[in-house]
This record gives C-alpha cells, structure tokens and sequence, in this order.
C-alpha cells in the first residue's frame, strides 16, 4: 500500500529465478500460537473475463473472516492483476470491510494473466514473514507452466501452501493450477458461477487453515464436510486430482 492509500505495485523480479535466499519455518505445519494472527494472500485475476467472479468473490469475502475470526484472526493482503503488466497488492488488512472497500475500487481491464508475478511476490512476502497460504482464484493460464512450478517450489519450501480456485474448465489453466497446488501441499477446486455457495465455502475452508493450520481445518471438515474436507483429503494425500 503506498503513502496515498492505493495499493502498491508488484514488482517484475528476474524470470526463472530459482534462488532460495532463506528457509522460513511453514507456520501452516501448526496452529496459530495464542495471540498471534493469521496471514493470507488473496489472488485475483482481474482481467476482463472475471468481470462475473470478480463481483462475486467480492461479496463473498466477509465468509473469510468469519471462519477464521475464532482461531485467532487473521490478516489478509489483496492482490491482483489486470490490463498491460499492472500487479498490485494492498497492505496487510485485519477486517473484512477493509478488504471489500479495497475491492470495491478496483474494476478489471483486459489483458493476460500474470501468474508468475502473483507467485512471485508471495514468495518475497514469505521470506519476511511466515503466509499461512495463498489463495488465488483465476479462470485461465498464459504462461509458461514450468516457471510456474519453480515458483510453486519455491513456496512449497517456504512452507506456504496454495489454494488455487479455478472457474470454469480451461484445461491448460487446470493443469498448471493442479500442479502448483501440489507442488506446495496444498489443493485445487474448480467451480462455476451457478454455485457461489461452493466457492464461499472453499474460501472458508482455506482461510480457517491460514488462521489455524491443519487442525482448524480438521476441526472445520468434521463439523460441515463438504470443502473443507475435500480440501483436507487433497492435502493428506499429497496430490490434486
């Protein structure tokens, strides 16, 4: 977030880059400590033909905070990109109306996907501080896929696990979402617009897991199943089918 209040620019790093500067315990292995507030990076793609998902995860964010509320808390960074190279991320924000209001203000614009940027950064905010996880939510993938996947390791041994939410059936994108959900122990969903009740669950379901670790999310499997169970069994096993 920049001194004006607008969310700041995500900067390009050098491509393919493999290095690991630093190894960051995985604060996701466990529940937050007594006190100690979450953190999760939230990822959109805001360019024009998330238009319909974009009004919806919109409104369907408050469902974040409130499954996460009771473990804790939980501060959440927006980022997202759109147009010709434009890649922003908010501060850190501890309320779901700070988060709406942010959102409010952005529209999309069209223009291919930035993957690699998005993964880019979580990575460099993971390196200054543990991210319980990322979750992004995208329809499509115009990128290469390998560097996607060395990106993905690189979170994976950063500890922080991906939530990638797919809309729609874009095979290429649901190849590169299943794998860099894998490559990060974490899990892959697709859903459409005819079932926002899936995806405001899915957002629970990861926002309880960045707040509390695996036994919030154990804990929110055992009392409502559904996602929150999907997404657990993916992680258990390892893979994203």
């Amino acid at each position: 977030m920049t001194s004006d209040g607008k969310p700041r620019a995500v900067s390009r790093s050098a491509e393919g880059s493999t290095e690991v500067e630093a190894f960051l315990r995985a604060a996701a292995a466990a529940p937050a400590a007594a006190g100690k507030r979450g953190r999760l990076i939230f990822a959109l793609d805001a360019t024009m033909s998330r238009q319909p998902t974009w009004d919806l995860a919109q409104s369907l964010q408050g469902r974040m905070f409130e499954a996460a509320g009771a473990l804790g808390g939980l501060d959440v960074q927006l980022v997202y990109f759109r147009g010709l190279g434009e890649c922003r991320a908010s501060r850190f924000i501890a309320d779901g109306a700070g988060l709406a209001a942010l959102m409010a203000k952005i529209s999309v614009r069209g223009g291919a996907t930035q993957i690699a940027r998005v993964l880019e950064h979580v990575r460099d905010e993971a390196r200054r501080a543990p991210v319980g996880a990322l979750i992004y939510v995208g329809d499509a993938m115009e990128e290469h896929v390998d560097q996607l996947c060395v990106l993905a390791g690189e979170l994976g041994l950063l500890g922080v696990k991906a939530f990638m939410f797919h809309e729609g059936a874009d095979p290429a994108a649901g190849r590169a979402f299943r794998e860099i959900a894998r490559l990060t122990g974490g899990a892959y969903a697709a859903f459409d617009q005819s079932a926002p009740g899936r995806l405001a669950a899915l957002l629970a379901a990861a926002a309880a897991y960045a707040a509390g670790g695996t036994r919030a999310l154990e804990s929110l499997a055992q009392d409502r199943g559904g996602e929150a169970a999907l997404l657990l069994a993916q992680m258990r096993q390892g893979r994203a089918p």
